[in-house]
């Protein structure tokens, strides 16, 4: 496949890597997270938080729908809507939200990088894209810049078998987008990912009885980060990076996610005043290195 760089599939690209990057300080503003790293008596649960996140997203983009007269799916596609939105959506959060739980976030972060390494694997095998040796190595190169901000908080890399939980929201999120991939010759990005929000959204009703227990004492400034990341890590961010995904191949879209640990540094500084250190600087600096490698001369089209 060869690909277009036009200024809106840029534009996407950006916007996707920037409301994704402030999920992280999001998500830990929703839960009140502990010194101990766990949720807060006024914050929510893994479970809530997802169900919360993306039950307000599925009301923006039902009320776009309704707006738009968008068109509905056809019977036979609900079943690749139905596995794409439970693992998309429904296994990748709720397993990364309790992941986070019980992983270091230096460590949550390493090992959902391993994501880009999954898609580029998928890719080669369901559509045929091949990287070069030279993207490859972009992979790694960027990899440690991730390993090397992950080093940044001094308390090292500590796993606990919150990791596995980690490392299925990695293959889920790239199986997703080979799902994604395929489904664009019937739909829309934006189709798409309205379907797939919706149809992940409903296995999270499991979570709706703690929801509703939790929303009356839950913190008001919680509630706002969770609608936050509903509307913009949420509904905005998926449509955008399904409209990145159908522009140009998986396998290079998904290494711009070796940035995301890059602004979430930042964002943090911003939103939670946590100041980087030299050594995040420094493996942010290897991080976008090893993207620009992979996007420069990491792509041979299949023949």
């Amino acid at each position: 496949m060869t690909w277009k760089r036009e200024p809106r599939t840029w534009a996407a690209i950006a916007g996707v890597l920037l409301l994704w990057a402030s999920a992280f300080a999001g998500i830990r503003a929703g839960m009140r997270l502990t010194p101990a790293g766990m949720p807060g008596a006024d914050g929510y649960g893994p479970g809530q938080l997802a169900l919360l996140r993306f039950g307000t997203a599925s009301i923006v983009l039902a009320l776009y729908a309704l707006a738009t007269r968008m068109r509905m799916p056809e019977r036979k596609d609900l079943p690749v809507i139905a596995l794409s939105g439970f693992l998309g959506i429904s296994v990748y959060h709720a397993a990364l939200n309790f992941g986070e739980v019980t992983v270091q976030a230096g460590a949550a972060s390493l090992l959902i990088s391993a994501g880009p390494v999954f898609t580029a694997l998928l890719s080669a095998v369901f559509l045929r894209e091949r990287l070069t040796r030279t993207g490859w190595g972009g992979i790694l190169v960027a990899f440690t810049g991730v390993a090397l901000i992950a080093l940044s908080s001094g308390r090292g890399l500590r796993f606990t078998p919150g990791a596995l939980l980690i490392l299925l929201s990695a293959a889920v999120a790239a199986i997703y987008s080979i799902l994604s991939k395929r489904s664009f010759k019937r739909h829309t990005a934006l189709e798409f990912t309205c379907y797939s929000i919706w149809a992940g959204t409903l296995p999270m009703l499991v979570f709706l009885p703690g929801l509703a227990r939790q929303l009356p004492v839950a913190a008001p400034t919680a509630t706002l980060a969770v609608v936050y990341l509903g509307i913009f890590p949420g509904a905005i961010a998926y449509v955008l990076w399904n409209l990145a995904l159908s522009r140009m191949p998986a396998s290079l879209l998904s290494s711009f996610l070796y940035l995301s640990p890059v602004l979430a540094s930042f964002i943090a500084w911003v939103w939670l005043g946590e100041l980087p250190t030299l050594l995040t600087l420094l493996g942010g600096a290897i991080a976008i290195l090893g993207v620009i490698l992979v996007q420069t001369k990491g792509y041979r089209p299949a023949a």
